[in-house]
C-alpha cells in the first residue's frame, strides 16, 4: 500500500508537487521518490513496504522508457514473472514491476491479467495508462487543471485545489488518451438474469479459504481485524488455519468502548477459540469526537455511516500500527454478497434482492472500501479483503437469489456462508460466533456510541442552521443535524463542489427508518428505530458535558 501522485503534462514546480505528495504521506511512511519524465510529466511515489523491502522502490522503470507509480498488492506475480513474462529481465523482485512489463508486452490490454487490488499510473514519453482494481479496493482521484495538466492521485488532498475539476476514477476501468475509460472488468454477475448457480457449500468455502491464502502474501507481519461478526471471524478462521501451516501465529484486534461491547465481547470468544494472540482496544466517546476533524480531512467523506465507523477504525489501526504491524485481513464485502445488512429480509422478492446486492458490491467503493482504506491508512496500514477476490464474487454473487434468502431469518442473514462454514467434524467458529445476528460496526463497539455521537452533533448545529442546509449546501444537502455537523467540517478541507460530488451517501432499502445504523431495522435484537431523529436534544442526566471537555 502507498499513496500515489502523477501529473501529465509539462510545466508543474518539482518542488510544489514533493509538496503536494506529502498531504498523503501517511499512506507511505517508509520511503518517498520522484521522477520527472523527459516530456515533463511528474510521478511521485509515497511508499509502505510490504513486498521486497530492500529494492522495491518507485517510480520503477520498465526495460525501455516506461516509468509506473502503483498502490496495492499484486497477488499473481510470481506466476505472471514465471509465465507470461517469463522472457522479461526484471530490476527487482516487488510485484508491482509486472505491471510495467505487462504494458510492454500487451500494451494497453493487460488490466484482467492482474490478480490483486491496485491503482498505477504509467507514462512512457507521449503516452500514458492509468488503471484502478475491479472493486475500487485502493482509491484513485483524476482531476484537470486550468492548462490542460492531467492529475491522478490515491487521495482528493494532493489535487483539490490544484485542479479546476476532479473526481473519482471508476473502478474497474482504465484510462489512455486513445481510448479514454475503457471497462476491462465485465464479469457476468452484473446482470442479474446470470444468477442461475446451484448452491455448492464446499465450492464457497473452498474458493473463500484460496482468497485468503493470497493475501497472507507479505514480507511484514499480518495481523487480522476480528469484531467477532460473522464475516471477520470467518476471516480470521481461515487465516489462523493457514498461517498454522507454517507454524505461525495470527494476531487478532478488536476494538470497544469497554469490554463489555457487543463486538469486543464477541471477538474475545473468537479469539479463545481459535487461539490467536489478541489484542484488545477501548476508546472513549469524548476521544472518538475529538478526533472527528481530523478523521473527516482523512476520510474525504461527509457519509454518515462512513464517519461513525470510521472512527474506532481509526484508534484500532493506529494501535496496530504502534505494535509493529503493517498489514491486516478485515471482512468487507460479505454482507453485499450474501445480502447480510438486516434490511434485506424485507426484499419484496428474490429479482429485487439479487439486483440490490449487485448495486451495493458495485458501490462499495463509495462507502467501506473508502472507509477501510484512508481509517487504516491514516496510520500506514494495509487493509486486505478476502471477500472481494475476483474468484470468489464470480461464484459468490451467481448463486441463485432464493438460496441466499431463509426462509425464517432470526438472525441467519449470510444463511449460505453460515451453512458453508458449520462444519460439525473440523468446526471453524462456535455456534454462538457463526450464527450471531448482523451487527454492523458502528453499533457493535458499544450502543452509546451512535447514541452519544448524534446527541453531540445535535448540540453543536441549532435548527436555523439545519432548515438553511439546502440553500448552503446545493449539492446532496444534509437532512439531519449529525449529517450537517459533518458536512460542515468536510466542507472546510474540500470546498469544492466537485469535492462534493465525489461522495454517495449509504442509504438502507426497504425500511421506513432510513438512519444507516443497524438497530434503526425494527428486527435488530436492540432495536432503536428513533435512532435518527433530527430534533433530538441533549440528555439532562448526561454525565459528559461535551462543550466543556472538548475546548
Amino acid at each position: 500500500m502507498c499513496g500515489i501522485l502523477a501529473i501529465i503534462g509539462k510545466g508543474k514546480d518539482e518542488k510544489l508537487v514533493r509538496e503536494l505528495s506529502k498531504r498523503m504521506g501517511h499512506r507511505g511512511p517508509d520511503e518517498s521518490d520522484l521522477h520527472v519524465t523527459e516530456k515533463g510529466s511528474i510521478l511521485s511515489h509515497e511508499r509502505l513496504s510490504i513486498v521486497d523491502l530492500h529494492s522495491g522502490k518507485q517510480p520503477i522503470q520498465g526495460t525501455k522508457t516506461a516509468y509506473m507509480v502503483h498502490n496495492g498488492e499484486i497477488y499473481n506475480h510470481q506466476t505472471l514473472r514465471d509465465g507470461v513474462l517469463k522472457h522479461h529481465t526484471f530490476r527487482t523482485k516487488s510485484d508491482s514491476e509486472v505491471i510495467v512489463h505487462l504494458y510492454e508486452e500487451f500494451g494497453y490490454d493487460f488490466c484482467n491479467m492482474l490478480d490483486g487490488d491496485w491503482a498505477f499510473v504509467m507514462v512512457d514519453g507521449d503516452d500514458f495508462i492509468a488503471g484502478r482494481d475491479p472493486m475500487g479496493v485502493k482509491p484513485l482521484y483524476y482531476g484537470l487543471d486550468e492548462r490542460g495538466r492531467i492529475y491522478f492521485s490515491s487521495e482528493m488532498k494532493p489535487i483539490a485545489d490544484q485542479c479546476r475539476t476532479f473526481s473519482t476514477f471508476p473502478p474497474g476501468h482504465y484510462y489512455t488518451q486513445k481510448t479514454g475509460f475503457v471497462k476491462y472488468y465485465q464479469p457476468e454477475y452484473e446482470d442479474y438474469l446470470k444468477a442461475d448457480q446451484d448452491l455448492d457449500l464446499d465450492l464457497i468455502r473452498e474458493t473463500l479459504t484460496e482468497a485468503t491464502r493470497k493475501r497472507l502474501m507479505s514480507d511484514v507481519p499480518i495481523g487480522v481485524l476480528l469484531s467477532g461478526g460473522l464475516d471477520s471471524s470467518l476471516t480470521s478462521a481461515i487465516a489462523s488455519r493457514l498461517l498454522a501451516e507454517s507454524g505461525k501465529k495470527l494476531h487478532s484486534f478488536s476494538i470497544g468502548l469497554d469490554a463489555d461491547a457487543p463486538d469486543a465481547a464477541a471477538a474475545r470468544k473468537v479469539a479463545d477459540y481459535l487461539g490467536t494472540e489478541h489484542h484488545e482496544i477501548h476508546f472513549t466517546i469524548e476521544e472518538g469526537i475529538k478526533i472527528l476533524d481530523k478523521l473527516i480531512w482523512h476520510l474525504e467523506t461527509y457519509d454518515v455511516t462512513s464517519i461513525r465507523a470510521s472512527t474506532p477504525m481509526y484508534f484500532l489501526s493506529k494501535a496496530i500500527t504502534d505494535m509493529g504491524i503493517k498489514v491486516v485481513l478485515s471482512g468487507e464485502g460479505a454482507d453485499e454478497i450474501f445480502g447480510g445488512y438486516l434490511y434485506f429480509r424485507n426484499a419484496p422478492s428474490t429479482e429485487d434482492f439479487q439486483k440490490e446486492t449487485i448495486e451495493r458490491v458495485q458501490k462499495l467503493f463509495t462507502a467501506d472500501l473508502l472507509r477501510a482504506d484512508k481509517s487504516t491508512m491514516a496510520h500506514g496500514l494495509e487493509a486486505r479483503v478476502p471477500f472481494l477476490d475476483k474468484a470468489f464474487l464470480d461464484m459468490a454473487v451467481r448463486i441463485k437469489a432464493e438460496e441466499k434468502m431463509p426462509k425464517t431469518y432470526e438472525g441467519k442473514e449470510k444463511y449460505i456462508l453460515r451453512k458453508a462454514f458449520d462444519t460439525p467434524d473440523n468446526p471453524y467458529l462456535p455456534d454462538a460466533v457463526l450464527w450471531r445476528q448482523k451487527e454492523q460496526f458502528s453499533d457493535g463497539v458499544g450502543y452509546n456510541w451512535i447514541d452519544e455521537l448524534i446527541e453531540y452533533c445535535s448540540s453543536q448545529v441549532t435548527d436555523e442552521q439545519l432548515a438553511g442546509a439546502a440553500a448552503e449546501f446545493p449539492y446532496n444537502a444534509p437532512t439531519t443535524k449529525e449529517a450537517y455537523f459533518y458536512r460542515s467540517i468536510f466542507n472546510k478541507y474540500y470546498p469544492q463542489l466537485s469535492a462534493a460530488q465525489t461522495v454517495r451517501k449509504w442509504i438502507p432499502k426497504w425500511q421506513e427508518n432510513q438512519d444507516p445504523s443497524g438497530r434503526a431495522n425494527a428486527a435488530h435484537v436492540q432495536a432503536d428505530t428513533e435512532i435518527a431523529k433530527t430534533g433530538i436534544t441533549v440528555k439532562k442526566n448526561n454525565n459528559i458535558n461535551f462543550k466543556k471537555q472538548l475546548q
